[in-house]
């Protein structure tokens, strides 16, 4: 296994988190299948503070899609 942390769109969190499609479109969901098979995501969680708050920024560069609010993420990866 193999930990990063990634800059998660988001938009994609209640997805990638609960499985939940309402929100995003079949493109966006797309996207997101696509870069968890060619990285062999396990799974996805959002990296939290102290306090256990998550803090969006503004990244022109996400772990995928185009630039958007983003959530640093803990990400489990089987290589």
């Amino acid at each position: 296994m193999e930990f990063s942390i990634e800059p998660i769109p988001v938009w994609a969190m209640c997805y990638l988190v609960n499985a939940d499609t309402e929100g995003i479109t079949d493109e966006e969901k797309a996207i997101i299948d696509k870069w968890w098979e060619q990285n062999n995501v396990v799974t996805v969680s959002p990296a939290t503070d102290e306090e256990g708050s998550s803090h969006p920024y503004f990244s022109h560069f996400p772990a995928f899609g185009l630039g958007s609010d983003v959530i640093d993420c803990n990400v489990m990866m089987m290589k």
